[in-house]
């Protein structure tokens, strides 16, 4: 039986798409243009993809748009509005979530989390907008020992890609970090106590691009979601 995989709309959609789409995978498109938030019955499993900034009203900071250039905060409002409709449908529905880039940021405002607005990482920076269009820079990632994460791709330290000039702050409930970068950044986040709980796992960088696909810091992850889909089927 096919899976069906809804992924949030954005910019770079298609890489999202080509990623996951097979004979045995159908892709539906999550979006705030279609406001197709009752799509998500019909998804085995939702992907939250990267892009524009959560809106810091959303983690009490509305003020910090007043520093709109200064923060380089590019926000999308419908779009933050909508993705908190679907995560809410998915995590109530207890359908297996993957976050990837905004999609962590996002995951941890909506389960009370708050976010760095700035981590300053220069040439990091890279906008859906189009804006920086550079390769990835590539850094280590320390994983947790005995987290999600660690189960996932057999390994202590990872080479990954990043994209990013936010970050997780404070983490949210029932949340816990399971790999950050050398100099402290949150990477990745799932659940504290994952019992009786759908697959939830948050990265911060992009599994999708990564340019070695075997990598275990992309091809594992991709592997573990669809077998956590399948399971639910």
């Amino acid at each position: 039986m096919k899976i069906v995989i809804g992924i949030t709309d954005c910019s770079k959609w298609q890489n999202y798409h080509d990623w996951f789409a097979s004979e045995d995978v159908k892709v539906i498109k999550l979006s705030s243009k279609e406001n197709n938030v009752d799509d998500v019955d019909q998804c085995n499993g939702i992907v939250l993809s990267g892009g524009e900034d959560v809106h810091p009203k959303y983690y009490g900071h509305a003020e910090w748009m007043e520093k709109k250039d200064e923060l380089k905060l590019y926000v999308n409002e419908a779009r933050d509005e909508f993705e908190m409709r679907v995560i809410d449908r998915a995590v109530k529905n207890k359908k297996p979530i993957f976050g990837i880039c905004r999609g962590l940021q996002i995951s941890n405002v909506y389960f009370g989390g708050t976010l760095i607005p700035d981590i300053s990482k220069g040439e990091k920076v890279k906008h859906s907008n189009g804006q920086k269009e550079v390769d990835d820079p590539m850094h280590a990632v320390q994983v947790e020992n005995n987290s999600c994460l660690s189960g996932i791709v057999s390994a202590k330290v990872g080479n990954i890609n990043s994209a990013h000039h936010q970050a997780a702050d404070k983490i949210g409930l029932g949340l816990t970090v399971s790999a950050r970068a050398d100099d402290g950044t949150v990477e990745a986040i799932e659940w504290k106590n994952p019992k009786d709980k759908p697959f939830l796992l948050l990265v911060q960088w992009h599994p999708e691009r990564i340019k070695e696909q075997e990598n275990p810091f992309s091809k594992n992850l991709k592997e573990k979601f669809l077998e956590e889909v399948r399971s639910t089927m």
